[in-house]
């Protein structure tokens, strides 16, 4: 079985988390600290958080913003359920806008529309590693003051042209970015998340929430030479990463340019194999962008079935994924209609499949994947079909 993702893990990690159990401190400590500082420099950000969860991090950055019990943030559908979860968990209401066929990504000619007097914060997701529009999304929360967040849950070593420069997401370009470090992501830790900002104040909140409300950390109290007593003047929460997992993050952020590297030649090798199968459309990357491919996302042709397609490559021993999901699609949010058409999002949902994409695939496996998905189209049999001149007049027609 070809699975649609594998992280890369070996002893050096093993090793990493093998030393970080010896030395007897597991929990949130030093290697966190560590993984914080070097994310930090890898990003080019002035401040990085570790969490226990990207979920987490996009709570406490609504929080941070100032998102509270009523408020509204404009966001899309088409991501994870956690992307307008996070909004709900600080008593808001999530506002989906439409997605840019092209990219999956927020369409910013959408988002003027649905701000009001409500709208607290706009919450954009690069959505499987492609950047989203930040520009233009920027531009136009800039003129409503309001705040950007960026979930980068699937973006570490992304990059995005900004002012005739390329830079990383996690800067941020907005005014806080949120990593995943899920087994799915280009760099794992098990699981985690990360937040990055410029303000020093929101990082400040940010470690008082993690942990409790705790205004003296661990790494503190244990080592102080007198007794301290801390205490919890604001309501937190537990989103503390362990120094385990911290260990592991600062071995995969090592490999983080060898793994974005060969992604994109993956990539590059995917739109080339792919080009022969008549309407099937390979994902965009709009100039402005570069994508670490976390993911890589086709639409198929307009006469072929989603789930026929994904069940014919299944049982060719190739695992696919569906279309992104639309959170408005969900019971969760049934009783909640959007406020604005989706088609486009639930065309991405309903016609796109994922094709696995890991680092350590092979290229017999990569054509093997390729071969699944004719299959899957009946590209193969109808060529067949057209050599043997059974087929009806123009059915190979490309």
């Amino acid at each position: 079985m070809i699975p649609i993702a594998r992280p890369l893990l070996d002893e050096t990690e093993a090793e990493a988390a093998r030393q970080a159990v010896l030395s007897g401190w597991v929990t949130q400590g030093p290697q966190v600290a560590a993984f914080e500082r070097e994310f930090a420099e890898t990003v080019n950000a002035a401040h990085a958080c570790a969490v226990s969860s990207c979920t987490a991090a996009l709570h406490l950055a609504l929080l941070a913003v100032g998102v509270r019990l009523g408020d509204e943030v404009v966001t899309v559908s088409h991501s994870f359920i956690a992307t307008a979860n996070a909004v709900r968990y600080c008593g808001a209401k999530p506002v989906f806008v439409d997605i840019d066929p092209l990219t999956c990504n927020l369409d910013p000619d959408r988002l003027q529309p649905a701000i009001t007097t409500r709208t607290r914060a706009i919450l954009c997701v690069h959505q499987m590693g492609m950047p989203c529009d930040l520009a233009r999304i920027l531009t136009i929360a800039r003129a409503h003051d309001l705040p950007v967040i960026e979930d980068a849950a699937c973006a570490i070593g992304s990059e995005v042209r900004l002012a005739g420069t390329w830079e990383r997401i996690g800067k941020p370009h907005g005014d806080i970015a949120c990593f995943s470090f899920h087994p799915r992501k280009i760099l794992t830790t098990g699981d985690g998340g990360m937040l990055t900002t410029a303000n020093p104040e929101w990082d400040r909140m940010f470690r008082l929430w993690r942990q409790h409300g705790m205004d003296i950390p661990d790494t503190v109290r244990h080592g102080a030479r007198e007794v301290s007593v801390e205490s919890y003047p604001v309501l937190g929460f537990n989103y503390r990463m362990t120094d385990i997992q911290a260990a592991i993050g600062r071995k995969q952020l090592g490999r983080l340019s060898e793994l974005v590297a060969r992604r994109r030649s993956l990539a590059r090798r995917y739109r080339a194999l792919l080009a022969d199968i008549p309407g099937l459309a390979p994902p965009c990357e709009p100039w402005w962008a570069r994508s670490n491919w976390q993911s890589y996302c086709v639409r198929l042709p307009a006469n072929v079935d989603q789930r026929a397609v994904m069940q014919r490559m299944l049982d060719d021993g190739v695992a696919t994924r569906r279309g992104i999901m639309c959170a408005h699609r969900e019971p969760a949010y049934a009783e909640d209609a959007p406020r604005f058409a989706l088609p486009a999002s639930e065309r991405a949902q309903d016609r796109r499949i994922l094709l696995p994409l890991y680092a350590q695939m092979t290229e017999d496996e990569h054509t093997r994947v390729v071969e699944a998905l004719k299959d899957g189209c009946g590209y193969r049999r109808r060529i067949s079909a057209c050599q043997s001149g059974r087929s009806p007049r123009g059915a190979c027609a490309r």
